[in-house]
Parts: C-alpha cells; structure tokens; sequence
C-alpha cells in the first residue's frame, strides 16, 4: 500500500511539474510578445535617413536572425516587419537595391530577401551584387506567381530561395524557419581553416564538426593516408582526418591482400563512394599483415575518428627508418594541412561553378565536408589524382 502510494505521489509529481512548466513557458511567450510589441513601436518612429533614406529598423533581444528587406511596395515591407519581429527576428527594411547594397556593407545581415521586380534596380542585379560583396549572407527572392520561373533562374546567381507572394503569416514564418536551418547546416558542415593536434586517448570528434585533427605521433603522407607504430613495431595504415571530411559518405573499402607486398607510393587500398574509386597510395614499404575487416561493418565510425581504430591495414615495414622522413608529423603535418586547405579552396573559388545536383557554388570557395561527392565527375577526378593519387 505505502509502495502504491509512493508511486502515486511521484506520478502527481511529474503531471504537477509538467504543468507547472507549460503555464511558465507560456507566461514568458506572452512576456517575449509584448517586449517584441512594443521594440516594433518604438523602433519604426526613430530616424534612420542619415544611414538609408528609406530605411526602418528593429532590433529584439537575442534574434533568431538579421534580415535586410528590399521591395518597392512599402505593404509588403510592413507585413515582413511585423510578422518577422513579433517572431523573434531583427529587420531592416528599406526600398531600393542601390540602399540595401550600402547597408550590407556597413551591419551584418543572416538574410536579404530582395523583391524581384523593382525600378532602376532589380532583384537578380541586387542577388548578384550581394553574392559578390558579401557571399556569407543568404539572398532570398520575393517574387509574384507570374516571374517564379526568373526567381528559379536566380539560383545560379548564388540565391537560395524564393518566397511567393502574397504570403499567409503561417507561410512566411515557415519559409523563414526552413531557411535558418538550411543555413545553420551549411555553416556546421563548413570546414575551417582551424587544425589541431589531438593526444591518445582523447574523446573523439563530434559528428560534422569544422575543425581537423591530427593526433600525437601520427605521420601523415602526401596522399593523406595516415601511418602509426603501433606496440607489436607494425604500421598501423589508414585514411586522415583530410581526406575523410572532404570525401563525405563511405560506401565501402577495397582491403589489400594479406600477404601483399608493397612499395610506398603503391596502390595500398581504395575507398569507394558509389561508382567513384578514391586511391590511397602506400606510406611505407613492406608486407600487408593484417586488415581491418571489422571497420567494414561499422563505416560509420570513420565519421566520428579515422584515427585510432580505424585503421584499414597493418604493414611490417621493411625500409622504415629511411621512409618516415618523407612523412608529416606535429606541427609539419599542420602546416600540410593548411597548405592543402588553401590550395583546394582556390581551386574551387576559381574552377568550380556548378555541382552535381546543379546548384551554384559559393563565390567564396568555402569547403563544406561533403565535398567532394556534391561535385561534378571533372572537378572530382581533378582533386582526387591532385590531393589523393599524388605521390611522394
């Protein structure tokens, strides 16, 4: 009896706090709403003509996003302030492209979404303009049902999306969620120049994350497979921190033989991505003892660290003394990285255009993990014999 209505109690507990939760989250909704109310108020009777003839701002506490509004019809401008604010957003407004242009080199904006057709300047010169200034923000097009085909075209021009109008509140706020989150994937998927050397035993890596890794007293080769001594005096071979984020989805390994015989600079192993074959050369010379047959079952592992129990063979090294001079370790393997990094995100700034789904790329040559399956075969077998088949 007294275990019954112990239980009882625990259970009144939960329903009481759950409750008691709801009733505050809504007391703070409200209290957001008419903070929100009264910065839209406020805000639109201040003067902002000394920076943009035009221009209406306001700011709320901790916004979901910054968006710069352009559109000629100032009903269109006041439906975006009011839904978009009372949402949580800070908006800026204004009527001309030539105005928007000079406000995004000034503040920094998560979002401009452009009114397609306006005088003098028109939506796809204001998509191209901000693309070319400021290729970090995201330009959104308005658009009415009869110009949606332009809208579309201005996806190669670097825009990420059109809102028709007219639009319900519903549908804007929709829209405008899905685009925050298609941006705050991009950015999480975007790899920074930022490299750091990791030590044994240290937790692996977050999924997706932008950073690279190298760990202590791992030597790293020109065709970025890794190499480690492990206890036996063996080398433990696998595929580095580079190669894994810029190639993406694993879909399978073509293991050496055991027994096989090799030369640093071989053919040791391939990685597959769906018909694509990425080769891995061999960092030392010696015989293929042992492969990692268990890794095949658990790709998945590679996302999380292609270190450590990821390796792919093990190979008694029969020349190593003279061989690992050739190879990176510490802070050279850093600098290898960074070298690569750059030299890849020029080719990609300068030579890449279009990828394989057949969206633009940005103009900033920005590396996203991913990304070497998104591109084109071209691109993809010019960066593959490049930064993977290249010898030492």
């Amino acid at each position: 009896m007294g275990l019954l209505l112990l239980i009882i109690a625990v259970i009144i507990f939960i329903i009481a706090d759950y409750i008691i939760r709801l009733v505050l989250k809504g007391i703070n909704e409200k209290k957001r709403r008419k903070e929100r109310e009264e910065a839209l108020s406020t805000n639109l009777n201040l003067d902002f003509s000394h920076e943009s003839k035009t221009l209406k701002r306001v700011e709320v506490e901790n916004p979901k996003a910054r968006i710069l509004a352009v559109d000629d019809e100032e009903i269109i401008l006041d439906s975006f302030r009011k839904i978009l604010v009372l949402d949580g957003y800070n908006v800026d407004t204004v009527e001309t492209g030539q105005e928007a242009l000079s406000l995004i080199q000034r503040h920094n904006y998560d979002f401009v979404f452009t009114d397609l057709k306006m005088p003098e300047m028109d939506g796809v010169d204001v998509c191209k303009a901000v693309k070319h200034l400021r290729p970090d923000i995201d330009v959104i097009i308005i658009t009415g049902y009869a110009s949606v085909d332009t809208a579309v075209e201005t996806m190669k021009y670097g825009a990420m999306d059109y809102v028709q109008k007219p639009f319900t509140e519903d549908e804007l706020l929709a829209m405008v969620k899905k685009f925050l989150i298609r941006r705050q994937e991009r950015i999480n998927k975007q790899i920074k120049s930022k490299i750091h050397i990791t030590h044994h035993g240290e937790e692996p890596e977050a999924k997706n994350t932008v950073e690279f890794s190298i760990p202590g007293g791992v030597f790293i080769s020109a065709g970025h497979a890794w190499a480690s001594i492990n206890e036996s005096g063996e080398v433990n071979v696998g595929i580095d921190d580079f190669a894994r984020k810029l190639i993406g989805q694993i879909d399978g390994i073509d293991l050496p033989n055991i027994g096989m015989e090799v030369k640093k600079g071989q053919n040791l192993f391939s990685v597959k991505q769906g018909a694509t074959s990425i080769p891995f050369w061999s960092p030392v010379s010696g015989t293929v003892t042992k492969v990692n047959k268990a890794l095949l079952d658990n790709l998945e592992i590679l996302e999380y660290n292609p270190y450590e129990e990821s390796w792919i063979c093990q190979i008694d090294a029969s020349n190593l003394d003279n061989e690992l001079s050739d190879l990176k370790i510490g802070q050279t393997a850093v600098n290898f990285y960074d070298e690569d990094l750059n030299k890849l995100s020029e080719y990609i700034r300068k030579s890449v255009s279009k990828t394989k789904d057949g969206s633009s790329v940005p103009a900033d040559g920005h590396i996203y993990i991913g990304e070497l399956e998104a591109l084109l075969d071209k691109d993809r077998n010019i960066i593959i014999a490049d930064f993977f088949e290249r010898k030492p």
